[in-house]
């Protein structure tokens, strides 16, 4: 019993010393003043559900934010990515699908900016995904290009990537026109919100499935597992993007479910390595090239 308390204490111990470790990052509201269409909520404090391995998953955001992940400036190439998590919008997995991946692109010299948005599907919630959850992808694509300078970051490659729910996001978010608003008092609201590019990593179908693929949509990677459902939308979306003259990449591995995320490269897994192959991509687009 005793050896078990040990156990159980290093775990809490664990736990406290990663959530710690992700409270030091600069977490900036997308609105400062308060969120349109959540004024009235603005009071409520997020909820944190802890889970395996130290992580926590978090719910009722009603102040939606950038968690802020800067590189090195020895390291910055002038890239940056905007991360945002998954969780059924029901809540958000800001570890496995957010920290963690920023964490490493800083040390590959990415600027990465963790998205904490409004969740549709959460009990008793009023939001809706294509008005809230898109509108808070699109403030945060502004909200980085509207502080590039103050980051270190060329807004003219600041990309999104969104895995599963956070991907419906982030293909809603690149889809649309998203010119500033050069007209409206909130000098943010200027910037475009139409990102560099995009990567959906394990996406849902909303924004993807039934929409029209023009050649305007972003330069986009794809990675899915084979034993995941959303290998056949993704699929399609590719082939509809090469038709489209859109420039993308696709990655289906074997023997890989849904939610695979990123927590560190393993050797023993192939797909742990999706992260190089999405650093590759970015290479490729010429979005890593140093000032």
């Amino acid at each position: 019993m005793r050896v078990r308390s040990l156990g159980v204490a290093l775990l809490a111990l664990l736990v406290s010393a990663r959530v710690q470790a992700d409270d030091s990052h600069l977490e900036i509201p997308l609105w400062p003043n308060g969120t349109p269409g959540s004024l009235e909520r603005k009071g409520e404090q997020e909820v944190k559900t802890p889970r395996k391995n130290g992580e926590h998953s978090v719910a009722n955001v009603h102040n939606p934010s950038l968690t802020v992940f800067l590189p090195p400036k020895e390291k910055a190439t002038g890239a940056a990515v905007v991360i945002a998590p998954g969780g059924g919008h029901r809540e958000l997995w800001v570890f496995h699908e957010g920290a963690n991946l920023a964490k490493w692109l800083n040390q590959h010299g990415i600027a990465a900016f963790v998205l904490k948005y409004r969740l549709a599907r959460e009990k008793g919630s009023t939001y809706q995904i294509a008005d809230h959850a898109l509108a808070d992808g699109q403030r945060a694509i502004r909200l980085v290009r509207s502080r590039a300078k103050e980051w270190g970051v060329d807004p003219n490659r600041v990309g999104m990537l969104g895995f599963s729910a956070g991907g419906e996001v982030t293909a809603m978010v690149s889809s649309r026109e998203g010119h500033g608003k050069e007209a409206d008092d909130d000098p943010v609201e200027h910037q475009s919100s139409r990102p560099a590019f995009q990567a959906l990593v394990y996406s849902g179908p909303l924004g993807i499935v039934h929409q029209t693929v023009t050649k305007d949509i972003p330069p986009t990677f794809i990675v899915v597992g084979d034993q995941d459902n959303a290998a056949v939308w993704l699929t399609n979306y590719y082939l509809a993007l090469k038709k489209a003259g859109v420039s993308g990449e696709l990655h289906v591995y074997a023997n890989t479910p849904h939610a695979f995320g990123f927590r560190g490269i393993d050797s023993k897994k192939p797909v742990t390595s999706w992260v190089e192959r999405f650093r590759e991509f970015l290479l490729a687009q010429g979005m890593l090239r140093r000032e």
